[in-house]
């Protein structure tokens, strides 16, 4: 796993075709604009456990 620091309108690219950018960063709260593919899914990690444990059952 890689760990990098961002500030806000800081972002990092993903194999060319994904932008993961920091649109704000409050105390205990951070915002992430991500733009790629329509292909490629996008899911958030609570969401994501969720189908991983129902799939399990």
């Amino acid at each position: 796993m890689l760990v990098i620091g961002r500030r806000p309108g800081q972002y990092v690219v993903i194999n060319d075709n994904i932008i993961v950018k920091v649109v704000r960063s409050d105390e205990g709260d951070l915002r992430l604009a991500i733009d790629a593919p329509r292909d490629i899914k996008i899911i958030r990690g609570e969401l994501y456990e969720r189908e991983k444990l129902q799939k399990a059952l």
